[in-house]
């Protein structure tokens, strides 16, 4: 069903660089919806999308990334789920960046022109981490690669050295990056070295975001400059994170660090039990209630005992939105 979709992609004129729509604010990495066979379940996504607009106040989007599972997919699910993902959004989300990072070079370059033809308003791309570029000009000329099929389309660095093993400071692979990219808009950076990221905030354009990746510390990152954020639990805290940035931007810091504490006693308490994606799906599940299915191998599947005392921690540091 899912291959037989892909014959029928819809093609579109390739956008035009949006360097007016400045990326700020939330933006819900997003899980991907299996179906309980380990299926991509598209059924699920428009409701995923209501929820996270009428519900969490988020109106922008990561596709296909290390919450969405992107490297157990294949390159035809990652098309189909982009597509799916962007149709959906359509008048309802400000902007969908899907990210198309791959350890293939060729692979991410088909997921870049695909991008551009089912007009995303951005693609992000992580370091590949199998054979791992050795310094920043490399990463640079793989990046430069990648972006060079779809000169227009802008473009994200996804900065994760915790999982990628990939150490080059993010700040180094700002250095000159235009020249090479001239759709650079920023960086996710999902690493917790604040003086590289407080580097890249102060070399950055008035045109970039650096958006940051760590949730449970997003109030040092908004302290040094931070544009927005990325995060997984934007999908079912992202009402309670709009109200942190607003008293932060209010000059209430007394109320911008109380809700971050409660965000840190509710993760703590995760973790104490075993935290990883597959919790943090179905954890996903239980909050919104939504039907994402379970997460694909290697990824373990939930016990339900764990999720659901996460939920019970969730629900009694937040009652309401």
């Amino acid at each position: 069903m899912a291959f037989e979709k892909e014959k029928h992609v819809q093609v579109y004129s390739v956008m035009t660089p949006s360097a007016d729509k400045k990326l700020t604010g939330l933006i819900a990495a997003t899980f991907t919806p299996f179906t309980r066979e380990g299926e991509i379940n598209l059924l699920e996504i428009g409701p995923y999308i209501d929820y996270l607009t009428e519900k969490q106040g988020v109106r922008n989007i990561f596709v296909n990334g290390t919450t969405g599972e992107s490297m157990s997919l294949s390159v035809a699910e990652r098309k189909i789920l982009a597509e799916e993902w962007c149709q959906k959004a359509k008048g309802k989300m400000d902007q969908v960046i899907v990210h198309v990072g791959c350890m293939c070079l060729k692979d991410a370059q088909e997921l870049t022109r695909h991008a551009a033809q089912i007009r995303a308003d951005a693609i992000a791309v992580i370091a590949p981490s199998f054979f791992k570029p050795s310094n920043a000009d490399v990463l640079k000329s793989f990046l430069q690669e990648v972006a060079s099929v779809a000169p227009t389309l802008p473009f994200y660095y996804y900065h994760l050295p915790a999982l990628t093993g990939v150490n080059v400071p993010a700040r180094d692979v700002l250095d000159g990056i235009e020249k090479l990219i001239p759709s650079f808009r920023g960086v996710k950076f999902s690493g917790s070295d604040l003086m590289d990221f407080g580097r890249c905030v102060s070399y950055c354009q008035p045109h970039w975001s650096v958006l940051y990746g760590v949730d449970e510390q997003l109030l040092a990152a908004l302290a040094m400059g931070s544009h927005g954020a990325v995060g997984s639990t934007y999908n079912y805290a992202g009402c309670h994170f709009n109200k942190l940035i607003s008293a932060f931007e209010n000059g209430d810091l007394v109320q911008a660090r109380t809700i971050q504490f409660k965000v840190q006693e509710l993760l703590s308490h995760a973790m104490k039990l075993g935290f990883d994606l597959g919790v943090n799906k179905q954890l996903m599940n239980e909050v919104s209630g939504l039907c994402l299915g379970p997460p694909r191998l290697p990824v373990m599947l939930c016990p339900p005992d764990r999720a659901q005392s996460i939920a019970r921690k969730y629900h009694s540091i937040f009652p309401e939105c």
